[in-house]
């Protein structure tokens, strides 16, 4: 399958002349996988997890954002794949455009793929996620150590879904995952409600740039 093929469905749920979400180029793949997580204010409130798997971020939405403590099983429902670019998006979705909302990149890093068979032997990540289950080693800011994607349901006539888990001990600096509205992007520094004024700011005084050129216009 190609890239076209991977992202028509996220390119057909977006018109581009209003949203400023990536189409999807030719980004570099880069020598390790990259991983993202973005808390996304849409319609519900949740976080989307997204790993690059070849020339893609497969990605999930994960209602309560991953969560350092073991004992967590943190429901993941997959969405579309999204291009490599995705992973730097921050911004506002219109109203209207599919995901209308605020986003942030809340982490980022690089992941190890860490799946095998039962033999012992390293599998194709791609393939570990076709089976249902992977595991791999965080790399970030903030999320460090393994975890595992594992799927619980996806019959033919039932919604896909997984459970994102961390594995090992919890990290010394504490449990769970902090508060959405008042987290910070790792990219930025800024928080949801910082981004979405900006963006409000920057549309006043385009529109402002345009009420002014037109008037010059009318003016001649």
């Amino acid at each position: 399958m190609t890239t076209e093929d991977r992202l028509r469905t996220y390119r057909g749920r977006r018109d581009f002349e209003r949203t400023r979400e990536p189409s999807g180029g030719a980004a570099d793949a880069g020598e390790r996988p990259r991983f993202v997580a973005q808390i996304h204010d849409a319609r519900r409130m949740h976080f989307d997890f997204r790993l690059q798997v070849g020339d893609v971020l497969k990605s999930w939405s994960v209602p309560k954002g991953p969560s350092t403590d073991p004992g967590d099983r943190r429901l993941a429902v997959p969405t579309e794949d999204h291009p490599l670019e995705y992973e730097d998006f921050e911004g506002v979705i219109p109203k209207g455009e599919y995901g209308g909302g605020t986003v942030i990149v809340w982490e980022h890093g690089t992941y190890e793929p860490l799946s095998h068979d039962r033999r012992g032997r390293p599998l194709d990540f791609a393939e570990s996620l076709e089976r249902g289950h992977a595991t791999f080693r965080l790399d970030g800011a903030k999320l460090h150590g393994e975890w595992a994607l594992t799927r619980f349901r996806g019959g033919p006539d039932e919604e896909e879904s997984w459970l994102l888990v961390r594995k090992g001990p919890a990290r010394p600096e504490g449990h769970g995952t902090p508060d959405p509205r008042r987290a910070r992007s790792v990219r930025t520094g800024r928080t949801l409600a910082q981004v979405a004024a900006d963006a409000h700011a920057h549309a006043h005084a385009d529109a402002d740039a345009d009420a002014d050129a037109d008037a010059d216009a009318d003016g001649r």
